[in-house]
């Protein structure tokens, strides 16, 4: 992340234009995720305010398996069954619910993003291989309507700041049941 630049969109060292203004808005994205985690202790990354909700540390999780499975998706020339199988490795993270619930708490903030930041990093690179066309190709995607490669990699952060709502409020819901009580 180019920290000097982290409120403009427009050409980065080393990237495509179009990869750029792609990844100045993924940067921005992910950096306010950072600033709402970071030092957070393990016990309020594993707070879950009910037992259908999510935890931090497990959307943390999700914003990884997410940007792996969009790797997978418009990276690589994967089969149907290649896809699922990937899919299937990246769970309980992809899906999140009571499975990930289980299987997604322990982990120290730094567990979490040294995991996005290296995920992030593979993501870059391929970037830095590929021609601006590529962002453009349409497949079929979803509802039976095609998408390109730009809506793509777009959703991957777009899904981040959705559930980045969701970790501000977790973090209010666990404030507001953590308060100390006072004693009159």
């Amino acid at each position: 992340m180019e920290m000097n630049s982290i409120f403009l969109i427009k050409e980065k060292n080393g990237m495509k234009k179009d990869y750029s203004l792609l990844l100045s808005m993924m940067d921005y994205a992910r950096l306010t995720t950072i600033q709402e985690v970071e030092n957070l202790p393990v016990e309020m990354l594993d707070y879950r305010c009910h037992d259908e909700a999510n935890s931090i540390g497990m959307l943390l999780a999700h914003f990884d398996a997410v940007e792996k499975i969009y790797q997978a998706l418009t990276f690589e020339q994967l089969t149907d069954g290649e896809i699922e199988a990937y899919a299937t490795e990246l769970e309980p993270a992809l899906s999140l619910g009571s499975k990930a619930a289980e299987c997604i708490k322990g982990n120290s903030v730094e567990y979490y993003l040294d995991n996005l930041q290296r995920t992030r990093m593979a993501t870059i690179e391929q970037f830095k291989k590929l021609d601006e066309e590529w962002l453009y190709e349409e497949t079929e995607w979803w509802y039976g309507e095609k998408g390109n490669n730009f809506f793509k990699w777009f959703h991957v952060f777009e899904d981040e700041i959705n559930h980045r709502g969701q970790i501000r409020m977790i973090k209010k819901l666990y404030a507001k049941e953590n308060q100390p009580t006072t004693v009159e």
